[in-house]
């Protein structure tokens, strides 16, 4: 049976969905917050900056204790709550503004608790989905979930901007509130038992160590450890660069709103195809082949956005830059992916993703920052430049070598003969 027809089980099936609606729902919404506060609330460029950065980074804060929380309780019951608390929050937004009550105070509360609830929620995703998928579907299950992310991200933020300008700048964060409803659905679907994780102490009460494990496992094991400073570093420098880009197409090379969207859409056809490729790449290349091949390929391409010019010809540029990007992308996360959960054991999977997204969130909150100082201080097209040649050197970051691991077989083939 071919990788991407076969069956992965109902559980799966279901969790799938909850992810597909929620995923959707997600990019139809996106720069939500920003809109909503520039057009319904006459936000200037200082105050959109500011609820960004601070949502996310108290946002960070908060999630950091619910790492362990989460690690010893049943992970169905806490994805649920996260996806109602979403609901709850970002529903409350839409009545505020039909009642005239809306505030930039409350999108700031409301971002905080989103970006908690996605912490907290991806952490006890990412350990469902262990628990669901025999160990040698993860790669299979992992790159359904990426091919899934690239498909809303091409359809959902134009879709978004339409209903946005049909209906108002409420209504694409209305119909996110509802996928996150329709998510919690479909996980309540899987159904089956689940059993409670048991501790490894005798402590019911939260402890400073556990809080730290998840770190902890990331840096003292040798191929994490660098992957955890590869995918944080990498991400945290693209998306530093994200917001200098909008102003330079949209200011300086004049660049309309549907131009700008359609260089980011078209390109993501590239991570629908890297997704599903990726499979196939491990079977014949082996895991960490792959890894390093495509985390390697994937910095060579953002220093060309330095050089974006008017007109159709930098169309073109930029589209053709972030396809590469993101083709590279769509083969190096779900395998980045699958390797994480294979190498981290079962009672500590919701610790060590709780770790990983709260300092990858943090870093880009941080890096966002610090560009934006730098593309004042020089410009906006000296600061992607600079982004762009420290990304040529992340490559170094990334493992050399599996340790026990044969460079052409898959790890999950390593991991089954060492357990």
């Amino acid at each position: 049976m071919r990788a991407g027809r076969q069956s992965l089980g109902r559980g799966f099936g279901w969790l799938w969905a909850a992810y597909g609606v929620s995923t959707f729902g997600t990019w139809l919404a996106f720069d939500a917050f920003a809109l909503i506060a520039i057009l319904a609330l006459d936000a200037g460029p200082t105050q959109v900056s500011l609820l960004a950065a601070a949502g996310l980074a108290v946002g960070v804060a908060v999630a950091v204790p619910l790492g362990p929380w989460v690690e010893f309780r049943r992970k169905r019951p806490v994805m649920i709550a996260m996806d109602l608390l979403r609901f709850t929050a970002l529903m409350s937004i839409p009545v505020a503004y039909v009642l005239g009550a809306l505030s930039l105070a409350q999108l700031l509360v409301v971002s905080v608790v989103a970006a908690a609830a996605d912490i907290t929620f991806n952490a006890a995703g990412g350990a469902c989905l262990k628990a669901l998928v025999r160990p040698r579907d993860l790669l299979v299950a992992n790159g359904r979930l990426e091919a899934t992310t690239w498909t809303a991200t091409i359809v959902g933020p134009p879709l978004g901007g339409a209903v946005i300008g049909l209906f108002g700048p409420v209504t694409s964060l209305a119909a996110n509130a509802v996928s996150y409803l329709l998510s919690a659905m479909g996980i309540r679907a899987i159904g089956g038992g689940e059993p409670r994780p048991a501790r490894t102490d005798a402590s019911p009460r939260l402890r400073g160590a556990d809080l730290f494990a998840g770190w902890r496992h990331i840096l003292s094991d040798p191929v994490l450890r660098l992957l955890f400073f590869n995918s944080t570093l990498v991400n945290a420098l693209i998306m530093a660069t994200s917001p200098l880009l909008a102003v330079l197409m949209l200011g300086g090379l004049g660049f309309t709103p549907w131009q700008y969207g359609l260089a980011f859409a078209v390109p993501c056809v590239g991570g629908l195809i890297g997704s599903r490729l990726a499979p196939g790449l491990v079977a014949r290349f082996g895991q960490h082949r792959v890894l390093l091949t495509a985390g390697t390929l994937r910095a060579f391409w953002s220093v060309g956005l330095a050089f974006v010019g008017p007109g159709v010809a930098g169309l073109v540029l930029v589209m053709t830059v972030e396809f590469g990007l993101i083709a590279c992308m769509g083969v190096f996360n779900p395998v980045f992916a699958t390797c994480r959960l294979e190498r981290t054991p079962s009672d500590r999977v919701a610790r060590t993703l709780s770790a990983w997204s709260v300092t990858s969130k943090a870093t880009i909150a941080a890096l966002t920052g610090l560009w934006g100082l730098l593309a004042a201080v020089t410009s906006p097209r000296t600061a992607i430049a600079t982004a762009g040649l420290l990304l040529l050197a992340t490559p170094f970051l990334l493992p050399r070598r599996v340790p026990g691991a044969d460079p052409a077989q898959p790890a999950s083939a390593v991991a089954e003969r060492q357990a």
